[in-house]
């Protein structure tokens, strides 16, 4: 299936769409909306009914809300490869990680008692590796600490970066559950109303590794800097979730850095160095 193109007409016809497919931007450039739907490609067949039955009962409240699922006509969760949710008004605005970092703790809240999904240990996606590269649970030679795998091989200059943040990292202590790994483009802010959270990137982390993915996404590409990690500096164990979440986002590139990419990687790794290390 070509995840750049429309949801065919059998696939729209399920859902019970009526009106003609519009892409949405932001993310990975694959949902579409159709009227009051939002349709995306199924990512991993055993996650989305999973995460359906979760969302479409989640109690919302003052600090969040959700995008619910919408079936298909037989029941189902997915259809042709694709999954529904409502379409819900409002825009992402990464200029607002506080916020952002707000909701997603309201959010993580209300998931907080979920248990561990066995999906997760089959996931083997880019974003799965580096995940387990920063959190020093690689298994295949290829993403272990000493190749650094994705960000431009071991001479890259992805590579460069990493090693010293895999240098600086200690054992860490904080409880892992269900969170969302990439919250900064995918809160939206509406008038009159609590920010949605929409597609759950799921990992199972500790909840300040989630805020942390916001701030250096934030130090990287949307001008933040030392003072928003300053303020966020009592969640537990803030420095070492800095660090596995800069880990997160430089190995879960493919290819190598582009001079850009390299540039603010080196800055936020900078920022992300010099931060003092907070409780435990």
């Amino acid at each position: 299936m070509d995840h750049n193109s429309a949801p065919p007409a059998a696939v729209l016809a399920a859902f019970g769409a009526t009106e003609p497919a519009e892409p949405l931007s932001g993310g990975q450039g694959t949902a579409w909306r159709c009227g009051a739907l939002v349709l995306k490609p199924v990512a991993l067949a055993s996650e989305t009914p999973w995460r359906a039955g979760v969302l479409c009962h989640l109690p919302e409240g003052d600090g969040f809300r959700v995008a619910r699922p919408v079936p298909a006509a037989d029941g189902s969760w997915s259809s042709g490869g694709w999954e529904a949710s409502r379409w819900l008004p409002g825009a992402a605005d990464p200029y607002r990680p506080d916020e952002v970092i707000r909701a997603g703790a309201a959010f993580h809240a209300a998931v907080a008692g979920l248990p561990r999904p066995r999906f997760l240990d089959v996931r083997d996606d880019p974003w799965a590796r580096a995940d387990r590269l920063a959190f020093g649970e690689s298994e295949s030679e290829g993403d272990s600490d000493d190749d650094y795998g994705a960000a431009g091989g071991a001479e890259g200059p992805g590579a460069v970066l990493l090693k010293p943040l895999l240098t600086e990292r200690r054992p860490v202590s904080a409880p892992s559950q269900l969170v969302h790994g990439d919250l900064l483009g995918n809160v939206l802010f509406a008038p009159d109303a609590p920010p949605a959270v929409i597609d759950w990137a799921l990992y199972w982390r500790p909840e300040a590794w989630a805020a942390a993915v916001v701030a250096v996404d934030a130090l990287c590409w949307w001008e933040a800097g030392a003072p928003l990690l300053e303020r966020w500096s009592g969640l537990p164990e803030w420095r070492q979730m800095l660090l596995r979440a800069l880990v997160f986002r430089i190995a879960a590139h493919t290819e190598p850095l582009s001079g850009t990419q390299e540039g603010a990687y080196a800055r936020a790794a900078d920022l992300v160095l010099a931060t003092a290390e907070g409780r435990g």
